[in-house]
């Protein structure tokens, strides 16, 4: 019997968008862009599925047309397609501007990012013990400290995995934050926020 449970997790339903519309959505190499309106394709075409609901897939579909990778598709010369992955014209030059501009703009602020990132990591020095002095008991109205969401991380399949990704590296007790830089067939290269760079199998990368 069919499994119901709706998909929750943004990358396991990318998983079953590649599987279920492979001629569309692509899961490995170089994307085509998507038809305008086509999350109402979508919608229409997995109304009766109880695996998916439109709040999910919408999200889904705005992680995949954000990526590196799918920005860099949009370009002269390069038709839409629609689910079934039939051409559905050329892309308009301001289009290719916009995805373009999003492209450099999102580089540009992981490069940002990485760099003032490094220094940090490597000025950091152990701060200086002051003996501690008692202080008066005052009320003051704080803002009650809020535990950081927590957050369910997965192994990455390397189907899943593009360079310029951020991925969450396992090493020690927690998860550490980073950014491919390179896959060399089970062996990928991570640059960690803390200016570190790795290499790690895939089945230490979660996502």
């Amino acid at each position: 019997m069919e499994s119901t449970d709706k998909l929750t997790d943004t990358n396991a339903i990318l998983a079953y968008l590649y599987e279920t519309f492979p001629l569309c959505f692509i899961a490995e190499g170089d994307t085509k862009p998507l038809k305008i309106g086509l999350f109402q394709d979508l919608a229409e075409r997995l109304a009766d599925d109880s695996k998916v609901s439109k709040t999910q897939l919408r999200v889904a579909l705005r992680r995949y047309t954000s990526s590196w990778r799918y920005l860099k598709g949009v370009k002269a010369g390069v038709q839409r397609v629609d689910l079934d992955g039939n051409d559905c014209g050329e892309l308009e030059q301001e289009h290719i501007d916009h995805a373009q501009s999003t492209l450099k703009e999102s580089q540009d602020k992981a490069k940002a990012k990485r760099q003032a990132q490094a220094p940090k990591a490597a000025a950091k020095k152990p701060a200086k013990k002051v003996a501690a002095k008692p202080r008066p008991a005052v009320k003051k109205d704080k803002p009650a400290v809020v535990a950081a969401p927590v957050v369910n991380l997965v192994p990455a399949k390397l189907a899943e995995l593009t360079t310029n990704q951020r991925v969450n590296v396992k090493l020690g007790a927690s998860p550490v934050a980073g950014t491919i830089t390179d896959i060399k067939k089970e062996d990928v290269h991570v640059q960690l926020d803390s200016g570190l760079s790795i290499k790690v199998r895939v089945d230490h990368i979660l996502l």
